[in-house]
């Protein structure tokens, strides 16, 4: 059985649109008949409140009790945590207690293999897992990292954007180095686009004259909306909320790059020289 591509989506930067990523990809990647896993993998839980799971009754396990039971091997059911949402994607929560794994990390053993053998027991059953990362430096995003074979970058389009993700890029050349040489940048995705300015272009060039020889840039880009903002308070995927609105058709035609590129075997490996 072909085990699930983990694609992790991040940025150091926060505010960049990675939680709305997350759940668009997965949705659309669902609605093209892949079985998709979502982890919520940032203590603010916004991908879990995104989904509409707001209470703690309704996630009685979360990523942060299965990272503490592998560490302290103890015996946890992962399939305990996974939520089954009714848009055909599933979720494995956060909340505030995964800030306390930050800390429990440090001292242990194969540390940042923790994330990477929780999902070991579930791949399996899945054709993606999408994992949205916090926006730091920390073992938590280094966890993400490990396990994941490919990482999707969302940019705002706004000046010094690409002077931004250096040090994504760095962390990532240090992973490829000591512990997942396998890692690869899927591709950088231009989000929160302001048709009324000419920002997004200007950010596109930058985008291309610093990364574009050795990273995909996608054509698609995913424009700013209130819709988008009005959909996370109701706990609504875009395509539940406006899916006949153009941040839904963007992320639609996103999704169409993503397998298209993986129907070619396009490959993109990264460069990190400067």
């Amino acid at each position: 059985m072909k085990s699930a591509k983990i694609i992790a989506i991040a940025n150091q930067k926060g505010g960049v649109g990675k939680t709305t990523t997350t759940l668009s990809i997965g949705v659309a990647l669902a609605k093209e008949n892949k079985k998709v896993l979502l982890v919520d993998a940032d203590p603010q839980g916004n991908l879990t409140t995104s989904l509409g799971y707001y209470e703690q009754e309704d996630m009685p396990v979360t990523l942060a009790d299965l990272m503490y039971a592998e560490i302290m091997d103890k015996e946890i059911k992962i399939h305990d945590a996974i939520l089954h949402h009714e848009e055909k994607i599933d979720l494995i929560p956060s909340d505030i207690s995964l800030s306390a794994i930050e800390l429990s990390l440090g001292n242990t053993m194969s540390r940042e293999f923790i994330l990477k053998n929780c999902l070991n027991k579930v791949k399996d059953n899945y054709d993606y897992v999408l994992i949205d990362c916090m926006p730091s430096l920390g073992l938590i995003p280094i966890n993400c990292l490990a396990c994941s074979n490919e990482i999707i970058v969302p940019v705002q389009s706004q000046y010094l954007a690409a002077k931004g993700m250096t040090y994504l890029f760095d962390t990532v050349s240090k992973v490829r180095r000591t512990i997942n040489p396998s890692l690869k940048i899927k591709g950088i995705v231009l989000t929160l686009v302001d048709r009324r300015t000419n920002l997004a272009k200007d950010v596109r060039q930058e985008l291309d004259e610093n990364y574009g020889k050795s990273i995909k840039i996608y054509n698609t880009e995913i424009p700013l909306a209130i819709k988008t903002a009005e959909a996370t308070i109701q706990g609504k995927s875009i395509f539940e909320y406006d899916k006949n609105g153009t941040v839904a058709k963007a992320y639609e035609n996103l999704v169409k790059e993503v397998l298209q590129d993986e129907r070619t075997k396009t490959k993109n490996e990264p460069c990190f020289t400067r």
